[in-house]
């Protein structure tokens, strides 16, 4: 969506960014009436907190599935709202995206099985992305219970599909003409998020973080980030050639 994010207050003449507050209220008066200052830019993104306190201070109060389920609808929320798009440039794929969708993914899985069925690791695993995801401390790929490699996966592979959804949004409003090795990545990217969709997220946690490494180096060789741009388009084919 193209907006123009740069406002200037009607009623009492304060300037804000919307890009920065998601706001379209005064900040000064509260006024609702403003008027865009800026060219209009695409904007995907909304600048959501991500505060997992609350939910953590009740471990001892609630039983887990019901922490489970907090915390679910807390990441989805997150997840939802945030875009890769922000007044026109494109951000990063964040840590803080990924584990937000990875404990999103965990936590409706340890809300639905029964406190019987439920495995100690599993339950230790989900505690510790409650604990560490809100400073975007992603656990290891050996770190990840077999019964829940799949969380991991189908989160990586969502995030990479809104991701990659974003980034070639962001390249067809610059009109950015794409080479025949970019484009190539591209839809090679695509195809194993496809794949990884098909079955159900279920593949190895090393291969999930790989293709969060090519999508990463394949953002940066297409906004021309540094002097390696072409070295991280090349790094990312590379890597995509080895998952085959």
């Amino acid at each position: 969506m193209k907006i123009r994010g740069e406002r200037e207050c009607t009623e009492c003449g304060t300037r804000w960014s919307y890009y920065e507050t998601g706001s379209i209220d005064c900040p000064a008066c509260g006024s609702l009436h403003s008027v865009g200052i800026d060219d209009r830019s695409e904007h995907t993104d909304q600048p959501v907190s991500f505060d997992l306190t609350s939910i953590r201070n009740a471990i001892d109060d609630v039983p887990t599935d019901e922490l489970a389920d907090r915390t679910r609808d807390h990441c989805r929320e997150f997840v939802r709202q945030r875009g890769f798009i922000s007044g026109g440039s494109l951000r990063d794929l964040t840590d803080t995206y990924l584990v937000a969708a990875e404990l999103h993914h965990v936590a409706d899985i340890i809300a639905r099985e029964s406190s019987v069925a439920l495995d100690e690791r599993e339950e230790l695993y989900f505690l510790s992305l409650l604990r560490d995801a809100d400073t975007g401390t992603r656990p290891p790929a050996d770190e990840v219970p077999p019964p829940l490699r799949a969380a991991r996966g189908l989160a990586y592979a969502n995030a990479i599909s809104a991701y990659r959804r974003d980034l070639r949004t962001w390249l067809d409003e610059r009109d950015h003409d794409l080479t025949s090795p970019e484009r190539a990545a591209l839809e090679t990217l695509g195809e194993h998020v496809t794949r990884v969709r098909m079955l159900d997220g279920d593949i190895e946690p090393e291969v999930a973080d790989r293709l969060v490494e090519v999508t990463r180096d394949l953002a940066d060789g297409l906004r021309g980030r540094g002097a390696g741009n072409e070295d991280a388009v090349s790094r990312a084919r590379d890597q995509l050639a080895e998952l085959e």
